[in-house]
This record gives structure tokens, C-alpha cells and sequence, in this order.
């Protein structure tokens, strides 16, 4: 494999990594990938040509993860494959090309979005100064743009998307487009859409609480029984006295699980039972079908008992009367 970049004396050499690596690609990029980029960088100044094999003895770094981390070097346009082998990216050159390309038309929706630009700037910029200290990345810029025009998120939505993955430590790329594509999904795009999501997600949160105690887990739910829950309330449309219904019916099982309750809610959900009256009532009148079914099976089998016993006394009382005739 041939590394290539410009020609650099040997003497006092330096292996230069400009900022707009350290602004866009340092904060996503797993740490083996990292040690590959930096050693690679370094090598193809003296025009060197190295074995895979030999690269992964170097950094200690098992072979597949050499070439796993040449491939992500790759589509995140750091590293150019050639026959031969990589070119190491300009980065700044690469960087002012993309920013600078010039647009040779303007859509109409172009022209109509300019009258959004300066509020979009404005947040753009508090984004820039709030969460990356003035240094956001140029790639960052364009995408923000594009979030804007994908999600519909008015400025304040935006803002908060980046607040929301700053105070969680997650400034990365996937995991804002992550919880963007979540906010999209359950129709936010105004200020009002979000505080109504956070209300939801914030009763949704207590359901959790209260549930998790009464049914003794105190080591909180797992995935698949905080998805029952989340079905019950948010799709199903129930509160707690409904699911309160539920877990009560739970003492009557030795070893209840989430799935027979899940079981009992999504029965009454599919009867068209919304309201916990209206489960009371449904169970009420199960309860005195039951009883009425098993008072008939009691008569039934009391009738029979007493038939059985009259047959055998007409049998005695005639073997009776054959005895006495003899």
C-alpha cells in the first residue's frame, strides 16, 4: 500500500493536521481509527510504501479493524483510494472547495426561503457560540440548513435539539440526526409541538415510576417492558386507573410477567373499553357470568348425582322383590 503527499524534507520534519480535522472529524471518530489517520499521515511524507499486515503489527491494532478503519477514512473523505493505494485528502483544500462551489441556479423555493435566512443565521450562530465555543465546524453549517428545510424545525426547535444532545454529551452527528428524526416522527416543529411532546414524555416517565413500584422492580424496566407501557399510553390511550385495574389482577397470579398484563390490557383495548368504569363494569358482568355458569354446572351435577342414586335404588328394590319371590 503507497501513501503519497506532497514532497517534505526529512530534516525537522513535522506532521501538520490542519483544525477543521480537529472541528469535523475528530469528535466522531473511533480511536483506533484515529491512530491509522495520524500514522498513515505521518508515513505518506516520505513517500513510504507499507504492507497492511505491517501496519497492523505497528499499531497493534488487530487487521480487520486496519482495513474496517481505511474504509471509514474513506467514506468520510479523508484518504483518496488509488490503485497503488491512499492519497491523503487536503482537508482545507477539500473544505473551501465544497464551501465555495458556486451555484450556478436558484430555485424559487430558494428565493422564498431568504426571507428566513437572517432568523436561521441568527440561530445558527448561537449554536455556534453556545455549543462549540465559536469553532463549529463548516460542514456543521450546511447541515444545520438542511436539518431546517428536512424537519421544518422553527429556530427555537432547533436550538433546543442542540441543547437537549449537549446536556446529554452526545455533540455528534448521528445522534443529533437521531433524536431530529424522533422529533419529526411525533410532529414537532413548532416551540408549542415540543413543550407538548415534553409534557407527554414527562407523564409518560411517572406511568414508568409508578408501575416499576408497584410491581416490585425496583432495578427499573427493561427495553420491551418500558415498549409495553409506552404502547399502553400513548397508543391504547389509557391512564392509571385503567393499568391500575390491570396490576391488581396480578395477585392473582403466582409469578405474573408484563406480558399478561399486556395481555388483559390489550383485550379490553380491542373490546373498545376506554375508561376504567368500563372495564369495571365488563369484569363485573364476566364475574356474574362465570358464577351464573358455574351455579348451572353445580345444579347440573347435583341432578345427575341424585339421578344416579335413584337408578341404584330401583335397582336394589327390584333385586328385593326377585329374592322375596323365590
Amino acid at each position: 500500500m503507497k501513501l503519497e503527499q506532497k514532497d517534505r524534507s526529512l530534516l525537522f520534519s513535522e506532521t501538520i493536521v490542519p483544525d477543521i480535522f480537529f472541528s469535523e472529524h475528530l469528535p466522531d471518530m473511533p480511536g483506533d481509527y484515529l491512530k491509522i489517520y495520524l500514522y498513515i499521515s505521518f508515513l505518506s511524507k516520505y513517500d513510504k510504501d507499507i504492507k497492511l499486515n505491517d501496519l497492523s503489527k505497528k499499531l497493534n491494532i488487530p487487521l480487520k479493524v486496519i482495513n474496517d478503519g481505511l474504509k471509514y477514512l474513506e467514506e468520510n473523505n479523508l484518504i483518496l483510494k488509488r490503485a497503488n493505494g491512499y492519497i491523503i485528502i487536503d482537508l482545507q483544500e477539500a473544505t473551501l472547495h465544497n464551501l465555495y462551489t458556486p451555484n450556478l441556479t436558484i430555485s424559487k423555493e430558494k428565493i422564498e426561503q431568504n426571507s428566513k435566512s437572517q432568523s436561521r443565521a441568527k440561530a445558527i450562530e448561537h449554536i455556534n457560540n453556545m455549543y462549540f465555543q465559536g469553532i463549529m465546524g463548516p460542514s456543521w453549517y450546511s447541515d444545520i440548513d438542511l436539518w431546517f428545510t428536512k424537519y421544518q424545525f422553527d429556530e427555537q426547535v432547533m436550538i433546543a435539539l442542540f441543547d437537549y444532545c449537549y446536556n446529554k454529551s452526545a455533540m455528534h452527528k448521528n445522534y443529533i440526526k437521531a433524536v431530529a428524526e424522533a422529533w419529526a416522527t411525533n410532529k414537532i416543529k413548532t416551540w408549542s409541538d415540543l413543550d407538548k411532546y415534553y409534557q407527554k414524555q414527562e407523564n409518560l416517565n411517572k406511568f414508568k415510576k409508578t408501575i416499576s413500584k408497584k410491581m416490585g422492580k425496583y432495578n427499573g424496566l427493561t427495553q420491551y417492558e418500558e415498549a409495553y407501557i409506552e404502547n399502553w399510553v400513548t397508543n391504547f390511550g389509557y391512564d392509571m386507573s385503567v393499568i391500575e385495574l390491570a396490576l391488581k389482577r396480578t395477585t392473582l397470579k403466582q409469578n405474573p410477567t408484563f406480558e399478561y398484563i399486556n395481555n388483559l390490557i390489550t383485550d379490553w383495548h380491542d373490546r373498545n373499553l376506554k375508561t376504567a368504569q368500563e372495564v369495571s363494569n365488563f369484569l363485573e358482568d364476566r364475574k356474574k357470568q362465570e358464577k351464573s355458569i358455574k351455579d348451572l354446572k353445580s345444579k347440573v351435577k347435583k341432578t345427575n348425582y341424585n339421578q344416579r342414586n335413584y337408578d341404584n335404588l330401583d335397582f336394589l328394590y327390584a333385586n328385593n322383590l326377585e329374592n322375596k319371590e323365590a
